[in-house]
């Protein structure tokens, strides 16, 4: 039974040089799925599980790549919630200074650095242009975050 399903799980990847991308199903948040009987599973952990082995209970996958349709296990890590949230590529949808960690001040007209670290927001300065702001943060993160960018 397990060859049936595995076999049109890879039928459903387009291999390329680089990601092997998920052509089927995905979800909201832009994650392949795929049906094994009843369950509907994330794409990128079925083919981890079938490349590497299991992944430890209370651990997640973390894209290397960032692309959410890749199922190439050697783009992806076994991680922490933790370290999954550190490694994420670039600034927040609602972003007006399209950098991550970096946002303005209308009220004191200057630029602000913060890094979230556990759950918590880590106020780094504030800086009279965007390019000091910017790497400030990415300092931060250097020190703070197992994985960053």
């Amino acid at each position: 039974m397990r060859n049936l399903w595995e076999t049109k799980f890879w039928a459903k990847v387009d291999k390329t040089e680089t990601c092997w991308n998920w052509t089927a199903y995905v979800t909201k948040y832009g994650y392949g799925a795929f049906r094994i009987g009843n369950a509907v599973c994330p794409a990128h952990r079925i083919s981890y599980e079938l490349s590497m082995g299991a992944i430890p209970d209370g651990l997640v996958i973390d894209h290397l790549c960032h692309n959410k349709r890749c199922v190439n296990a050697s783009h992806m890590r076994i991680a922490t919630r933790k370290q999954n949230g550190e490694n994420r590529s670039g600034a927040q949808k609602n972003s007006a200074s399209g950098i991550r960690g970096v946002s303005w001040n209308s009220r004191s007209r200057c630029w602000v650095a913060y890094v979230k670290n556990n759950g918590k927001q880590i106020h780094l300065g504030r800086f009279d242009n965007m390019l000091d702001a910017e790497k400030a943060a990415i300092q931060a993160r250097t020190n703070l975050f197992s994985v960053s960018n």
